[in-house]
């Protein structure tokens, strides 16, 4: 009796005691789970924060990209063989870097087969009316590369001129290359079409188109000049 006794009293404070180990645990994990839930819920709030912060940042980049890639020009087509030699030749004539005169080049490369005309042709022009400045003006009031009357030609303007767009190389060469095609197709041929570009239908001797006309067979001849075929 006394042994049962003794087992039971043994055996009840066995189970007490598992009971408080598993109580001690139990809270021990409770407490261990709170404490990685407010670590979760505090990273989360962190990485919230961070997202919310940089959702503006993104949509700033984004429109950033988007106005940069706009502003943008649209890329040239690299420059011919023909065009890179002459380009080089005018570099060494007329003592003009190759950086100021690459978009003249570019441009009447461009617009050139569009008006129907030899690119070579407008860069003999320029360099007949200007010697490459874009800044040139004469006593008529004639402006830029190709010596364009300003009062005669605000129609072939852009929408978004600049404010002096004659001076402009690009827009000099644009609207100068669309005056030459329209001379030339008014007056029936390239000669003619060149007298009367420089106001000079009545010069028998054709001495301008002459001029423009030497000045580009120079131009052809570069390549053959670099390479040392022409002395």
């Amino acid at each position: 009796m006394s042994v049962t006794l003794s087992q039971r009293y043994l055996m009840a404070r066995g189970i007490s005691a598992f009971l408080n180990y598993l109580h001690l645990d139990a809270a021990m994990a409770g407490l261990v789970l709170v404490f990685f839930v407010a670590a979760g819920v505090a990273n989360n709030i962190g990485a919230l924060r961070s997202v919310g912060s940089s959702v503006p940042n993104l949509a700033v980049s984004a429109v950033t990209r988007t106005l940069t890639r706009d502003a943008e020009p649209a890329a040239q087509t690299p420059l011919t063989p023909a065009m890179r030699a002459a380009l080089d030749y005018v570099v060494q004539r007329y003592r003009v870097s190759a950086e100021a005169l690459l978009p003249i080049f570019e441009t009447a490369q461009s617009i050139g087969p569009k008006r129907h005309l030899d690119p070579l042709l407008l860069i003999a022009v320029i360099s007949v009316e200007s010697r490459f400045n874009p800044f040139s003006q004469s006593p008529m009031g004639a402006q830029g590369l190709m010596q364009i009357i300003p009062r005669y030609h605000q129609d072939k303007l852009p929408d978004a001129a600049a404010e002096k767009p004659f001076l402009d190389p690009v827009t000099n060469v644009t609207i100068g290359a669309q005056i030459l095609q329209e001379s030339i197709r008014r007056q029936g041929g390239l000669v003619a079409g060149l007298q009367y570009y420089a106001g000079a239908l009545d010069d028998d001797e054709q001495a301008y188109a002459n001029k423009v006309l030497a000045e580009k067979l120079r131009l052809e001849q570069a390549p053959r000049r670099k390479d040392g075929a022409i002395g």
